[in-house]
């Protein structure tokens, strides 16, 4: 396999290991600036150059993508799919996992676990937002920062608005999210490759500093993840639209809570507190993809009129919870069920046998029309309504 890793620091520990792991499995690697790229769209097809001259055929590319250079490098890795050549990490999910409040709203939409949290832009909507987070104190974050910068534990309702205010005036976006008190100091970061969770660690913060990064001064430790967490991680990962990442969570009261989907995670901390090849694990596992590529369903099998891939959940059809497969209907109404994720797992070519729980996911290939059908009608959102206390009542 010849693999790129697209990467501005070839010094720093994470890209060293990835090469000296990619050349021992006998692979040819190249470290490439993601800056020295320059985009060709002259020609019929897609290419690059490298330094001012064209680029030679790579079969895969890792992307190291610094946050100071989110929006060139994701065009980078962009032109690079549509050069066919593989990717663990895609533009798309790099740009989503990058942005903070963009990640979270799509982690809330598949319903995974994160601490409550509100964007607002006008100062009179602060003390609102704080409240519906659960009040002081608050953790507030830019929606673009690394290593812990850029995130603040406000210990009162008056100093988060201070401070959201002095970042608002200097053209920052911040997010207010709930301060989960019993993982103070702590988090877990569990290193997601492919659809498994290979390497898991808990972060403590030194002394009375209540962010555990690494590059902060936090200790590291290896760590037995149970099944939730791990399926919270993967599910993550996947959602995200990331083969290679590191979830963050804290370890809340009522289970795991995610608070950031990293797609260039470091290597330094986690390898050395589990002592486990993960730089090794990922350089096998892309090179796994280029023998053996998965296809993207969604496009290639897309060939009649009025036939396509769509996902249908369980949950949403309360007919089906309960019932075996061979008996829902799907074959009769000239729908393939190509493969049922339920959680972390994935059965491909389900047996008719398999019996549906609330939860599953099922992707299946057939006529749009009847797949449609079987989507409930969507229900209309109800406003929440706000009790007032006696006093706010107006007199009759």
């Amino acid at each position: 396999m010849k693999l790129a890793i697209l990467s501005r620091a070839p010094r720093a520990y994470s890209t060293q290991r990835l090469r000296s792991s990619a050349e021992e499995r006998g692979h040819d690697v190249k470290v490439l600036n993601t800056l020295r790229f320059g985009i060709d769209l002259s020609a019929d097809s897609p290419d690059l150059q490298y330094r001012g001259r064209p680029l030679s055929d790579y079969d895969a590319i890792l992307p190291r993508i610094g946050a100071s250079i989110t929006y060139f490098g994701t065009a980078v890795v962009r032109q690079f799919e549509q050069m066919d050549v593989y990717t663990p990490n895609t533009a798309n999910g790099i740009s989503n996992a990058r942005d903070k409040l963009r990640a979270t709203q799509i982690l809330s939409r598949h319903n995974i676990g994160i601490p409550a949290t509100a964007f607002v832009r006008n100062r009179a909507d602060v003390r609102a937002a704080i409240e519906r987070v659960g009040g002081a104190p608050v953790v507030i974050k830019l929606l673009e920062g690394t290593q812990g910068i850029g995130v603040i534990l406000a210990p009162e309702v008056k100093v988060a608005e201070a401070i959201i205010e002095t970042l608002q005036s200097t053209n920052q976006n911040v997010l207010i999210q709930h301060f989960v008190r019993e993982s103070r100091g702590k988090d877990v970061r569990a290193l997601v490759v492919g659809d498994r969770v290979i390497a898991a660690m808990r972060r403590r913060a030194n002394g009375d500093e209540f962010r555990s990064n690494v590059h902060r001064g936090g200790s590291v430790e290896a760590v037995e993840l149970t099944p939730e967490y791990e399926q919270a991680a993967v599910r993550s990962a996947q959602i995200m639209g990331l083969k290679v990442a590191g979830v963050d969570m804290l370890e809340g009261d009522e289970g795991p809570l995610v608070m950031e989907v990293n797609s260039s995670p470091g290597l330094q901390g986690i390898e050395a507190a589990t002592q486990l090849d993960v730089a090794g694990a990922i350089v096998d596992y892309i090179a796994n993809q280029v023998a053996f590529p998965e296809i993207d369903v969604r496009q290639r099998l897309s060939v009649s009129t009025g036939y396509g891939v769509a996902e249908l959940l369980v949950h949403t059809n309360a007919e089906l919870v309960g019932v075996r497969l061979g008996d829902s209907g799907l074959w009769e109404r000239d729908i393939t069920v190509l493969t049922l994720h339920r959680g972390a797992t994935v059965i491909p070519n389900p047996r008719k046998g398999v019996v549906l729980e609330a939860g599953d996911r099922m992707l299946c290939f057939g006529k749009l029309e009847e797949m449609r059908s079987m989507i409930p009608e969507r229900r209309r959102r109800r406003p929440r309504v706000r009790k007032l206390p006696a006093e706010a009542l107006p007199e009759s």
